[in-house]
């Protein structure tokens, strides 16, 4: 493998962490949070921000753990980041498999950052989610479409005969589909985003909201 490794999904649903190299942006994660492996190189852990947050490195510098995101939020899916983080405790998180993120129309979290560091100048894609077949009820020969008819993001959630995947582009990474996915081992796995836009400009809380033909809210994820 060369020296630009990143951090694996799979190995960081199974708990365990790859390297990569020291001199890269360890973003989603506090610089003490990183692990230095003997070779030198860091290791990074996504931290699942809410919808419009800016780059890690900004949140963490801007971020006044005021907690009046997490006090907006009618779905109560903001906590705070748990002590693990470091010097991210105690900021804004998602913990999908508590409560996800209801993808609001109106956008309350970002409505009441006053720091600015969740935005709608920012995309509101959080994350991805994908789908373990072996896992997946559905996939395995049962009748589920839970996850299809719960995901509040139209055209993330695809089924074909009877089988759902997800859309990478699409998905926002709510976290809805973990949330409520009923197989007795969770079949959906979320990724939060590692790198996310560096901020520009000032922050608008002015971005109008897309709605489909039947009134559902749509939020654009990129």
């Amino acid at each position: 493998m060369g020296d630009d490794r990143r951090l694996s999904r799979r190995d960081l649903f199974r708990g365990r962490l790859r390297p990569r190299v020291a001199d890269e942006p360890r973003l989603g994660v506090a610089p003490e949070r990183s692990g230095v492996a003997p070779s030198g190189r860091t290791v990074r852990l996504p931290i699942h921000r809410p919808p419009g947050a800016v780059d890690e490195a900004a949140f963490l510098s801007g971020c006044t753990r005021c907690d009046a995101c997490l006090e907006a939020c009618p779905a109560g899916a903001i906590v705070h980041a748990p002590p693990r983080f470091r010097s991210a405790a105690g900021t804004p998180m998602i913990d999908a498999h508590a409560a996800a993120c209801a993808m609001c129309a109106d956008t309350p979290c970002i409505t009441a950052c006053e720091p600015g560091v969740l935005t709608r100048n920012q995309p509101l894609k959080m994350g991805v989610a994908w789908i373990q077949t072996m896992a997946c009820l559905a996939h395995t020969g049962s009748f589920c479409s839970t996850c299809s008819e719960r995901c509040p993001v139209p055209g993330a959630i695809r089924v074909d005969r009877g089988r759902p995947t997800i859309d990478p582009d699409a998905c926002t990474g709510c976290g809805t589909c973990v949330h409520v996915c009923p197989a007795p081992s969770n079949a959906i796995v979320l990724m939060p985003l590692a790198d996310r836009p560096t901020r520009t400009g000032d922050p608008s809380r002015a971005a109008p909201t897309q709605r489909t033909p039947s009134g559902d809210a749509h939020v654009d994820p990129a």
